[in-house]
């Protein structure tokens, strides 16, 4: 099994978690209080600010009404949000967050805190209802254009969750020989903001990861809509919450018992899962994320390939290796495989993993190594390891944007140590999950570190997270996923 080497405490393996939220979320904030919140700009100029004219508060001659209808029932909403011209006009854009700085107004109303808001723009324009969060720094998520209530948000919620699961369904029949495990819903890439849900097999969890979800009736809608896909086929439904983000949104404990079951006595939790055919196992209870890394499928194949077609399948490191991803897709064609990771637990279930592959693996050399990334390429370089191709998968460095500039010494250095180490023609697949990291960021780091240990490095392929992941333009931190496949000349 795993071969212990005792982790640098100082520096991130690879059980440091990933961002929860596909494109993560910034750091949060106390709750607002339930009165004005002044911005920045207006804070100085005046210690109050005028109510908004048209989309709650007090009726004027000039109040707006989106589609012959004004913001509430009667004219008037009873609570609301008026926010920044620069949050408006990226709203326009088509992005859907507003932070909580960028908030000139905040009435609430009376009771606990709405999960709904309608929000208008300083002119005091509607510009639709938003998902409020009270305690986080993303305080409104968009979630139509026009003012809704609950019934009607619960409507589109199921609408919404309907049509991601259609669109994922398509590749689910054509590949289910293959793989049999999608993200099935991506949070504001899918319209339904901090709802993901993945499926692996026969189960299908469920994470919530904004206040306004946090409700039996959301849940209800939820649960209700997978079921009406027949083709999902689940044994059990699981809500898996993510513990730094519930407790930052201050959300409730989910219950221990899952969300839907076919077997009340004896609920499954475990599965193996398919991903390019290989099996993995799943643990509903254990794991990072939702319990395994479903954005990085096509690029564990992707991998693969390049190793057959630049001949580089002779000795493979896969560094931050999780559960066995890179490492037992590159042991199909490699003739040795090393995967380090800091996590003892990881590494049991990666072994797992390839003792259920050895009938497509064969007796390929495959090892395991627990140990910190950093402070084992740094022994290897020194001590003149080399290898013919190295995937690098590291978790998040950077989880804010002031966290960029150190993120990227961190990239540069695990780019520098894998280069030294890489032969001349080897494989260099290097990735980054965090969204406030971009192309420009990533490809500087790698030519960096190619420079300073004199070599040239070519760009054969740039990719991104799986389809089942999607893209919006309008969003860029959906496209959080980079990884640049590259030869060392």
């Amino acid at each position: 099994m795993a071969r212990a080497v005792e982790p640098h405490k100082g520096r991130p393996g690879r059980n440091s978690p990933r961002p929860a939220v596909g494109f993560g979320e910034k750091p949060h904030k106390p709750a607002l209080e339930r009165k004005s919140v002044p911005s920045r700009d207006d804070a100085s100029n005046s210690p109050h600010l005028s109510a908004p004219k048209a989309a709650f508060g007090t009726p004027s001659e000039a109040s707006y009404r989106p589609g012959g209808n004004q913001a509430a029932h009667g004219g008037v909403a009873s609570s609301g949000a008026v926010i920044s011209r620069r949050a408006a006009d990226r709203l326009r854009s088509g992005h859907v967050w507003v932070y909580a700085s960028e908030v000139e107004r905040l009435d609430l109303g009376l009771g606990e805190p709405p999960a709904l808001l309608p929000v208008a723009d300083n002119r005091g324009l509607l510009l639709g209802t938003a998902l409020y969060s009270p305690t986080s720094q993303i305080a409104l998520r968009m979630v139509s254009r026009e003012t809704i209530g609950e019934a009607q948000w619960l409507e589109l919620l199921a609408k919404r969750l309907s049509a991601a699961i259609a669109c994922r369904l398509q590749n689910l029949v054509a590949d289910k020989r293959k793989s049999d495990s999608f993200r099935l819903c991506f949070s504001e890439a899918d319209n339904i903001p901090g709802l993901i849900v993945d499926k692996y097999a026969d189960l299908l969890i469920v994470q919530l990861l904004v206040k306004g979800l946090d409700s039996p009736a959301a849940r209800e809608a939820i649960v209700s809509e997978l079921l009406q896909h027949k083709k999902l086929k689940p044994a059990t439904i699981v809500e898996r919450p993510d513990a730094r983000i519930r407790e930052l949104e201050g959300l409730h404990a989910p219950a221990p018992a899952p969300l839907w079951t076919a077997n009340a006595k004896s609920p499954k939790t475990q599965t193996q899962f398919l991903l390019n055919g290989l099996k993995f196992f799943y643990d509903a209870n254990a794991g990072q994320k939702t319990g395994a890394f479903l954005d990085q499928r096509m690029n564990y194949a992707a991998a693969t390939e390049w190793a057959e077609r630049l001949g580089t399948t002779g000795r493979a490191l896969d560094v931050c290796t999780y559960q066995g991803g890179f490492a037992l897709h590159l042991a199909r064609v490699c003739k040795t495989v090393t995967g380090i990771d800091a996590s003892r637990a990881s590494l049991e279930v990666a072994e797992q993993n390839l003792q259920a592959n050895r009938d497509l693996i064969g007796d390929k050399q495959v090892d395991w190594i627990e140990a910190d990334a950093f402070e084992i390429l740094r022994d290897w370089s020194k001590a003149g390891e080399q290898f013919d191709t190295i995937v690098l998968d590291p978790p998040a460095f950077a989880k804010s944007k002031r966290a960029v500039e150190g993120a990227l010494r961190g990239y540069k250095e695990l780019n520098l140590r894998a280069l030294k180490m890489l032969r001349p023609g080897g494989l260099l697949v290097t990735c980054s999950c965090s969204h406030h990291l971009s192309w420009a960021d990533l490809e500087g780091a790698v030519a960096a570190a190619a420079a300073d240990v004199g070599a040239r490095v070519r760009l054969l392929e740039r990719r991104g997270a799986a389809p089942d992941h999607p893209v919006v333009l309008n969003i860029p931190e959906s496209e959080y996923l980079k990884c640049l496949v590259l030869q060392k000349d």
